[in-house]
């Protein structure tokens, strides 16, 4: 999946969750990756164009808080990924299949979105 994305250059990623990723696999994860190789993946990363946290961003964030019981920080990341001009979210941390507000949550560890849900809208 990853290797698709990389290939058709459709992967977006926000500010949030690279910081999220350098954190957790520098400081988190035992074993973890050094410091060098997390932020070599960083600079990969930001080939997708990470979406920036703004005010909008925010707005549209305290919008999916309150309208599907998001927390402040998963709404965050819909919001990115709903900005972005994406139609599918991949994480484990939200329900599979999930349709909030025209991004559909996929769990990339229990089945691969399916291709046509790959590209930007």
């Amino acid at each position: 999946m990853m290797r698709q994305l990389w290939q058709t250059r459709d992967g977006r990623v926000s500010h949030q969750v690279l910081q999220e990723y350098y954190v957790t696999v520098t400081r988190k994860l035992r074993p973890g990756l050094s410091i060098a190789a997390a932020r070599e993946d960083l600079r990969a990363l930001m080939e997708w164009r990470p979406v920036v946290t703004d005010s909008a961003l925010i707005e549209q964030a305290w919008s999916l808080e309150d309208k599907f019981g998001l927390s402040f920080w998963d709404a965050s990341i819909v919001a990115a990924a709903s900005i972005a001009g994406a139609t599918t979210l991949l994480t484990e941390d939200l329900q599979d299949g999930q349709d909030i507000d025209g991004v559909v949550v996929v769990n990339p560890f229990r089945h691969p979105p399916p291709a046509e849900q790959i590209h930007d809208r």
